[in-house]
């Protein structure tokens, strides 16, 4: 058992899957953190750009892991250069590996406070939504249990 908190563990790239394809070859895995900012009741989330592996679903910001990087670095360098602005990494809220056609993707959500006011640097959409707004955007199939889980919340 690891005694790293779940924010300080190392990504692990490149991890061979044991999720097969169709041809069973086995897929490459992608270790993704993401931030769930919450402020005065309302969700950051970001739209993902044309020409990207998923473009046009919304989506917590925050992006791929490098080698050797912590989740909670990889969080710090994904918000500077998306939302140009500081961050401060909580506990882990949500994980879930999802296996797409061409890879699997292991996404580590956390709690986390900005520092300052983001700033949609690489021109994609940027909105703050209130928690029963979630359910009427489209995220990525990976984010489907995290958004339940989030609006199932405010409803108790």
């Amino acid at each position: 058992m690891s005694r790293m908190p779940h924010a300080h563990r190392m990504c692990r790239l490149p991890v061979r899957s044991p999720v097969t394809g169709p041809a069973s070859s086995p897929l490459r895995r992608i270790i993704v953190t993401a931030a769930v900012i919450e402020r005065e009741g309302r969700f950051l989330v970001t739209r993902r750009p044309r020409g990207v592996h998923l473009e046009g679903y919304w989506e917590f910001p925050g992006g791929k892991c490098e080698d050797g990087e912590t989740h909670a670095g990889s969080l710090e360098r994904e918000i500077a250069e998306e939302l140009d602005t500081g961050v401060v990494v909580g506990g882990e809220v949500f994980s879930v590996a999802h296996a797409y056609p061409n890879r699997v993707v292991e996404l580590h959500f956390f709690d986390c406070q900005l520092t300052g006011t983001p700033r949609a640097v690489l021109g994609q959409d940027m909105r703050w939504v209130r928690r029963e707004e979630l359910a009427g955007l489209t995220f990525p199939p990976a984010d489907e249990e995290l958004i339940r889980k989030l609006t199932d919340e405010g409803r108790g």
